[in-house]
């Protein structure tokens, strides 16, 4: 289940890359690093994995095999996966795999979570501030992902329709990944 997932998790992300009307709020992240450095965007979705990994200190949150997985796969699926995805042109077929990436993250997400080995760098963020502050899982990643947005943004990373679609839509689509995963898959 965690390297289905993750893996899930790296070709949804991709899909929003090669959908060309913007990028995750993570993406638009990792974009600016890689603006700012040269490293490819697998390279810096590595690079903010392991920062978002420092802010677990304060949310005493432990990190497990699929932490260290997560880490590592999805920033190698992105940059093997990347130059293979279509790139389509009309805004529609842009826009339903904008739709797809998100769905197919948020499913992705609700594998590897309940394989129960360790959730990822954004995940252990997002389920440490929910059990420090009581609000629901897609109030707390909505919240995360707007904020890695302005910071992307600001480093020069890419904003777009696609950034609004998954901002907003991240946190009901992890949470419908969570129960069908545990209801059918489980």
């Amino acid at each position: 289940f965690l390297i289905l997932g993750l893996i899930l998790f790296g070709l949804g992300e991709t899909l929003l890359i090669t959908a060309n009307v913007g990028v995750s709020p993570w993406t638009v992240l990792a974009q600016g690093l890689s603006v700012k450095t040269g490293y490819s965007i697998g390279i810096t979705t590595f690079i903010v994995s392991i920062s978002v990994l420092c802010l677990w200190i304060p949310l005493k949150q432990k990190p497990g095999i699929g932490t260290i997985l997560n880490t590592i796969i999805i920033s190698v699926v992105i940059d093997v996966s990347l130059p293979h995805l279509p790139s389509p042109e009309l805004f529609v077929l842009q826009m339903i795999q904008v739709f797809i990436g998100v769905l197919i993250v948020g499913l992705g997400s609700g594998f590897y979570l309940i394989a129960n080995l360790g959730p990822g760098s954004r995940d252990g963020l997002m389920t440490g501030l929910q059990k420090m502050t009581n609000l629901s899982i897609a109030l707390i990643r909505t919240i995360i992902e707007i904020s890695a947005v302005i910071v992307g943004w600001y480093l020069g990373g890419v904003v777009g329709i696609g950034t609004v679609v998954f901002a907003l839509g991240i946190g009901p689509f992890v949470s419908a990944g969570l129960f069908f995963v545990g209801r059918y898959i489980k």
